[in-house]
């Protein structure tokens, strides 16, 4: 063929590094944006609520500029508030991505190892006992509760099973009868006190309303270090995707994967969990959300999910001050409004997936 330029089609390595250059672009500009919506829902939850705070107001009083009753409640009121909110959506987002990941169960959340049933049961003890009624004196109880309510569901679990580790099946067993236990325990505690059911009652909806800075770095540590855990364990978590056999072919050691992950679930959802309160929803949702962006890369799926998490919880607790004003509504109870329909699509989904 002369005259004529002859062309031949990229490689099928061409292609792929092609692909792959334009999927990494794509999850970099994704985390950007996440982080630029995480920032206008950070201004909006310091302005908005029962009483209006221009923004231009807010950022003088946060950096410490403003003065008089809005810096007040700005400093004193919602800014503990809302990081305490940023903390909490991103360990209960990052929570909920490593317990599908490890149960490999997509319908999954941090509840199913009892952690938030151990929290319940440690802070109601603590009033009930101890007669610590404030969301700071009792915060260590209940992560101390979600801490030994997490090593008792991995104990059961793994008696359970020929191998003497946890498997999917036996985690989600032992951690409904280890919460049904405990719920049965809090509920006898509560019904035997009126001071403590009216101190319970408000911390089970969950919400970040009357916490300070003081609960913040409480939980600080165990969120820092689940934080750290859980950003190492997307390559392991990758690879024990493909089954435990292929994993360990790969060179992952499995048990220490599995143990390092889990350790990171009960630190961050038990840090969580005794901060706010029992929070539902996020560590479920927010998951395939995050798939829905990245795929099933878990490298990009935990940052990702962590973000959501944040976005989802700060924007809910937003919400709920200003549809109920001058009240308000526990991000607990809005998140739950609006998680149930999402919760029903999934299994609807899986549902017609599996048909």
């Amino acid at each position: 063929m002369t005259g004529a330029e002859v062309t031949t089609p990229p490689d099928a390595s061409q292609r792929a590094s092609v692909l792959t250059a334009h999927v990494r672009r794509r999850r970099v500009v994704g985390l950007v944006v996440l982080l630029v919506v995480l920032a206008l829902v950070v201004l909006a939850s310091i302005a908005f609520g029962a009483r209006t705070i221009p923004p231009v107001d807010a950022w003088h009083a946060v950096f410490g500029a403003g003065g008089g009753a809005d810096a007040e409640i700005v400093r004193s009121l919602r800014v503990p508030r809302t990081v305490l909110g940023l903390v909490v959506g991103l360990a209960l987002g990052l929570a909920g991505a490593l317990i599908q990941g490890y149960t490999r169960n997509p319908l999954a959340d941090p509840g199913l190892l009892g952690l938030n049933s151990g929290a319940a049961f440690m802070a109601v003890l603590a009033i009930n006992v101890f007669g610590l009624g404030t969301p700071s004196g009792y915060v260590w109880f209940a992560l101390a509760g979600s801490a030994i309510a997490g090593v008792a569901v991995f104990a059961v679990a793994a008696l359970g099973t020929r191998s003497g580790t946890a498997s999917p099946l036996s985690l989600a067993l032992a951690g409904a009868a280890v919460t049904f236990l405990l719920q049965a325990l809090t509920n006898a505690l509560v019904l035997t006190d009126t001071a403590t059911l009216d101190t319970y009652r408000f911390w089970v909806v969950g919400s970040a309303a009357g916490r300070g800075l003081d609960v913040f770095w409480d939980v600080l540590p165990f969120l820092a270090i689940g934080v750290v855990i859980a950003l190492f364990a997307g390559r392991g978590l990758n690879a024990l995707s493909l089954g435990e056999d292929v994993a360990r072919a790969l060179g992952v050691k499995v048990g220490l994967a599995k143990g390092a992950g889990l350790l990171a679930v009960v630190l961050l959802s038990g840090a969580a969990t005794a901060a706010c309160g029992p929070i539902a929803f996020v560590g479920l949702v927010v998951p395939h959300i995050a798939r829905a962006i990245t795929g099933p890369d878990q490298r990009w799926l935990l940052p990702y999910s962590g973000l959501l998490g944040a976005v989802l919880l700060v924007a809910a607790d937003t919400a709920g001050r200003l549809i109920a004003r001058p009240g308000e509504v526990q991000v607990g109870i809005t998140l739950a409004i609006c998680g149930a329909p999402v919760f029903i699509a999934l299994v609807r989904r899986r549902k017609l997936v599996t048909s």
